[in-house]
């Protein structure tokens, strides 16, 4: 669904992609893995659209991306939880989820129901502002505004950050659930072993902007995880 060939993206004159390549197959969850400041979330922010890359490709279900805006990404149905949330904290739960609403392909103007049934707690603090929510409720949010687009591909980066254990385990639950039940492909940057063990059923370990390792998840083994993942 999602193919990334040989992508390069500097940040002035540091290389941080280096010829980077991924494949995220369709109906499935694919987890990006590796230490801090390899570039991951530069990857997630370079397939959006918020950085440029200098060379390479990126096509979404045989469409090129890279000439792309954001928005018109969004449009074509690829949802993006970035890192941080970056809800808005004065506007309403409700106001918050609407805002997707412009972007979805079949110009429906209604919150699907999912939305709340995947998180009840949305549907009772729908009328209190984004900003007066915890950090897992904030998450919480922060994916069913992307999930109000449609997406047939959601992103999200690093999920279960700075989350309670419980409300980290019940998105993870989420994830699987739209990715078994609704055959919603899933890319995300997870730093947790357990949880992507857990939930995803393909792995990509980057290191200094390339990709180092990759395969089922099975294949994550405790060699690749000494060399690439401990700190």
């Amino acid at each position: 669904m999602l193919s990334v060939d040989k992508l390069n993206q500097y940040y002035g004159e540091s290389h941080i992609l280096r010829d980077l390549s991924l494949e995220v197959p369709a109906g499935r969850c694919t987890c990006v893995m590796g230490r801090n400041g390899v570039g991951k979330t530069t990857l997630l922010k370079t397939v959006m659209g918020e950085v440029a890359a200098r060379s390479g490709a990126i096509r979404f279900d045989g469409e090129a991306l890279l000439k792309r805006r954001p928005e018109a990404r969004a449009g074509m149905g690829i949802g993006y939880v970035p890192q941080g949330r970056q809800i808005f904290a004065t506007l309403s739960v409700e106001e918050n989820l609407r805002i997707g609403l412009p972007a979805r392909r079949d110009r429906q103007r209604r919150i699907p129901e999912r939305i709340y049934e995947l998180f009840p707690v949305l549907n009772e603090m729908r009328h209190r502002r984004g900003g007066d929510l915890s950090g897992g409720q904030q998450q919480q949010l922060a994916i069913g505004r992307a999930l109000v687009l449609d997406p047939r591909l959601l992103i999200l980066d690093e999920p279960g950050e700075g989350i309670q254990p419980n409300i980290v385990a019940q998105i993870g639950e989420v994830i699987r659930r739209l990715n078994r039940e609704d055959g919603l492909t899933v890319l995300l940057v997870e730093q947790k072993l357990p949880f992507a063990r857990r939930y995803a059923d393909r792995f990509m370990i980057m290191d200094r902007g390339q990709a180092v390792a990759g395969g089922d998840i099975a294949e994550l083994s405790d060699d690749l995880i000494k060399r690439h993942l401990t700190v």
